[in-house]
Order: structure tokens, then sequence, then C-alpha cells
């Protein structure tokens, strides 16, 4: 490919509608461009990208045994309705009505439709197991779209489904798909982690993010410093802290005047925050008062309440919801909360806590020396908590470090939950019929692309991985107009075209220099320079992005040595 016929119109400002740099150099390097919020066009040189990252999926899902479709993008209302996710999925959901009056929308996900395929065409265990995957377009409709390509309405997805008989064989298709995507993404040249996870809108049981770690990141991940265990802080296992013996006081209710926050408690009665406990209201998609009550120095999850009292969303809870139950805000405690009118969930730590002081739900009242375990009678006991810096590993009890990254992919168990609501069924060896078992297992592939450039830039622009570069190798002639310069980087070009190398040549009658910014803003992971070095003192100047070395060939020898500097990278 030459430069001068390369439809890539690159940009010496930052664009102000960008926050992270993704989206700043793809904008800058003339690889997207915004036609509505969260929606973009591809330009050539990240389609080159996206093709390469799509080739490197396909050929380790067809490895991993899958075989590849295409699903329709238009789904209908009936499917998502036998499977109680129409209403369920939110705001996200395209939706929109045929000329018929048909409900359909634009699919956010496949389950739905592939297992409605897969339920009209398979009986017999024999045909088990199935891997089925497709490259496509999804689409969800974003309350705040932002970052570019990390949060948009349009996406590309790889989704693969698996189809087995039993639970033993869907360990063996996750197990397939974990080390896949472990591949996939090494392959990329990402660093990424696996980390538990929840399930969220998806359901199922088991499920690991792979995460790139970044710190533009929208995911927090709990690593632990000793062992590998690594999970989504939404998920992240915690242990019961277990507070220390201590003779069992009375109950005792005591004056606070307008200490509405730990803080103020704490100071005017000079308790540790740890004997404290803070309580947080959200109202859920039922309009269920739901009371969550922690230690007055941790912090509600809402990804594990939500999982423990069985609600699709939270919000913050009314005021007058609050008082109908018997509670008061900024004196909250399980203690005198209408148990019919409000769902109490207290933090296992919560209940391990000794001579603590809480909302007496009493205006400007709290107690002290309250025993969970004696006085807040009938509450669901659940891990709530949100993990922070320094917790203990649920696994092997070192402290763990937060950090942040990108999910680009996620595996999950299924199990039967949508062939049961679906009636995809099989017969097993004895003639039995049996719900199929499922698992579902997604990478974002425009999430992939966005992710490499946020691990990998500079100042000066893009710094790409060799696998996934729109190309591997720019030569630049110092002088286009120099016919001798020009003759030999047409020889050099021939030569790495002759070796499969993916090589542009800049023929543009730019200056030098404008041309090497682009070199660097785009990314190439190797440039060739010929200037009049190379043409009289038979010097040719190969640079590497990644690292900055610059090295000197001749023309005898660049051949060889530039092969094995691309093998290195």
């Amino acid at each position: 490919m030459y430069a001068s016929k390369l439809y890539a119109p690159t940009l010496r400002e930052v664009p102000a509608e960008a926050e992270i740099p993704s989206h700043q150099l793809m904008l800058r390097a003339g690889f997207i461009r915004k036609a509505a919020g969260g929606v973009y066009t591809y330009l050539p040189l990240a389609w080159r990208t996206l093709r390469k990252i799509e080739a490197i999926i396909r050929e380790e899902m067809d490895a991993a045994d899958g075989q590849e479709i295409a699903m329709p993008i238009m789904q209908p209302s009936e499917l998502w309705k036998e499977s109680g996710r129409w209403e369920v999925f939110g705001e996200e959901m395209f939706k929109f009505n045929d000329r018929h009056g048909r409900e359909f929308c634009l699919g956010p996900t496949h389950e739905e439709i592939i297992t409605d395929l897969v339920r009209n065409e398979v009986r017999s265990y024999k045909q088990l197991p199935l891997l089925l995957y497709q490259i496509q377009n999804k689409y969800r409709d974003e309350i705040r779209p932002r970052f570019g390509l990390m949060r948009g309405r349009e996406f590309i997805m790889k989704d693969l489904y698996s189809f087995d008989k039993d639970e033993a064989g869907l360990d063996v298709s996750y197990k397939k798909m974990y080390d896949a995507y472990t591949k996939i993404f090494t392959r990329c040249g990402l660093t990424f982690r696996p980390v538990e996870a929840d399930s969220g809108a998806i359901g199922g049981s088991n499920t690991h993010e792979f995460t790139a770690l970044a710190d533009t990141g929208e995911s927090e991940i709990a690593v632990c410093t000793k062992c590998d265990y690594a999970a989504n802080i939404e998920k992240a296992e915690l242990a019961v802290i277990n507070a220390p013996a201590e003779t069992e006081l009375p109950l005792q209710k005591i004056a606070t005047p307008d200490k509405k926050t730990i803080k103020a408690v704490i100071d005017q009665l000079g308790l540790p925050i740890e004997k404290t406990i803070k309580a947080v209201a959200f109202e859920d998609e039922k309009n269920r008062l739901i009371c969550a009550f922690v230690r007055g120095d941790h912090e509600v999850n809402e990804v594990k309440l939500q999982n423990a009292v069985g609600a699709v969303e939270l919000r913050m809870a009314d005021e007058q919801v609050i008082l109908a139950a018997g509670g008061v805000p900024g004196f909250m405690s399980p203690i005198g909360l209408n148990r019919k009118k409000a769902v109490v969930v207290v933090d296992c730590t919560v209940m391990a806590m000794k001579n603590t002081c809480c909302g007496a739900n009493e205006v400007d009242q709290h107690y002290i020396n309250a025993d969970p375990q004696r006085d807040f009678g009938d509450v669901l006991v659940k891990d709530i908590r949100l993990i922070k810096e320094g917790d203990p590993c649920p696994h092997c009890g070192a402290p763990v470090k937060i950090t942040r990254g990108i999910e680009i992919g996620q595996v999950f168990k299924l199990g039967i939950k949508y062939s049961q609501a679906l009636h995809a069924g099989f017969l097993d060896e004895n003639g039995r019929e049996k719900p199929l078992v499922m698992g579902c297992y997604g990478i974002g592939v425009s999430r992939t692309m966005a992710a490499a450039i946020e691990q990998s830039h500079d100042d000066n622009g893009i710094i790409w991985p060799k696998a996934i570069a729109p190309y591997e190798v720019v030569i630049v002639p110092v002088n286009a107009k120099d016919s001798a310069q020009m003759e030999l980087a047409e020889i050099i070009y021939g030569v790495m075209r002759k070796n499969k190398i993916d090589v542009l040549l800049d023929d543009r009658k730019e200056r030098a220099g404008v041309k090497f910014k682009d070199a660097d803003l785009i990314g190439y992971p190797i440039r060739i320079t010929i200037g009049p070095k190379a043409v009289k003192e038979d010097i040719i100047e190969v640079k590497v992005r990644k690292t900055g070395e610059l090295f000197n060939f001749s023309k005898t020898d660049y051949e060889e040595k530039l092969k094995q500097i691309l093998q290195k990278l």
C-alpha cells in the first residue's frame, strides 16, 4: 500500500470530546470518525487492525472446535419474552416495531436466538458437544456513551455458545474457551488477567472476565499480592472480620443531635469507626425497600446486594418510603424497622461485631452497645461489602491491592438458565429428555483494539503490538522527489511484500518530519528510513517504535536483520 492512496486523515490537535488516550489517538491517527454519540465509522487503518484481531480469534475458536455462523441482528420480541428478559434487560435494549406492529430489538446479545436455533435442530446426545460462534455488531443504548470505543452504542463482538449434555461437558467447554481466550489475548500482545466476575444480565453461575490492565480502565480489580487470586471488586469474596471478644453490655440509647454521618457520630462519642454500623437504603425495580448495613468503615457492594435480594436494579430510596417502614434517614438500624415494608440485609462482618453503635430509628438518637446477634432480629445475612485495598485475600489471607482494567472478554457458565426457559432439550443415552447445558463466551473486538492502545502508547502516538498493527513496517523516503531514494524504497517495498511482510510505503511528497510524526502517531512497529546515506553510503536506518532503538543495515543484510527484529516483537 502507498501512503499517497491511504485514507488516513490525521489530526495535529487533540479533539476536545476525547477523554482517554485510545479515543484521542484513534481520532488523531485517522482510525475512526464519530457518526453519533457512541457510534463510529472505522477508517481503513482501524479496519485492518480489527480484521487482524478477528483473524486471531477465528483461528483459536476453530482450533477449539468452534464453528462460525451468522445470526440476525434484528431479533423478535417473542423469544426474549419466552426467556423472561424482554423487560428485565432494561432501557439499554433498542426496541422497535415493524410496519405490522410486531416488536423487535437490535441484538445486545444472542442467547435467545442461538437457543431457539439449536432447540429446533439438536435432538440427541450424539450431536453434542456443539460450539457455535459469530463475529458481529451488537447494540446497546448506553445512557452515557463515552471513551470512544470503550462504551459505545454499537460495537463489534465475538460470541460463542456451547451446548453440552451435562455439567462435566460444560466444564470441558468452559476450559477450552478459557484457554483459547488466554491464547488470543497473548497473541494480540496484551497484558491481561482473568478475574472472577459477576454474571450480570447474562445470568448463570461461574464466570471470568478477561481484563486488560490499564490505569484508564472502568473496572476495578482486586489482585492478591501473593497468590494468583484476582476478582472484579463487584465479585470479590470477603472473609468475615471477627471482632475481638469482649463482655456483652446492655443496649443503651444516647442523644446524638444532628449527627447523621458516621464521622459526626464517632467525633461526638469518641468511638473507633470499626465499632459503628452504616446504613444505606435502596429501592429496586419492584419498589421494594432494601436496607443494607455494613461496618462504618466499609461500603455497600451494590452488585452483591442485588444478587442477595434478587433485584435487577437498585436506586437510592425515597425518604418517605424509609419513614413508612419505621426508618429515620441518618439514624437507621435494623432495630425497629418494619420487616413487612423493608428487606433488611446485614453484612456478615456486622453480625460478628460486639457492643456496636447504630441508629435508633429516632431523630437525633443512636444506640450504643448493640449486639447484632441479640438485637437485630430477623435479617438476611450476606457478604455485601465492597473489597478495599489491604483486605485479606479470600484464598491465602495475604493483602490484596486494587488496580484498574478494561474488560475485553468474559466466559460464562449458563447451565440450564436459557435451555429450561426456552425448552431446549435432547434425548440422553437412555432416551430421557434433558435440558441442554449451556455456556457463552464473548470478546469485545473493537474494545480489544482500544485496550491495546490504552496499554501501549506514548506522547508521540500509538505503539502497536506487531500482531495487530495495521501495517508492520513503514518505509519512509526522506525526499520522495529524489528518484534514487524512491527507487531504493520501491525495491525494499517489493522485498517486504515478497516476504509476506505487511508494509506501507510513504511516497507522499511531504517533509520528512511530517512523515516521521505520522509514523509515530499511527504506531507502525518498524520504520525504515531511506535518505541520502542509504543511496550514497549504503546505510539503511531501521527504527523500532516500541523501544526507540535505531539500527543501521546495508543493502545486503537488511532483509535478514529485519526478519530477526520482527520475530522478537
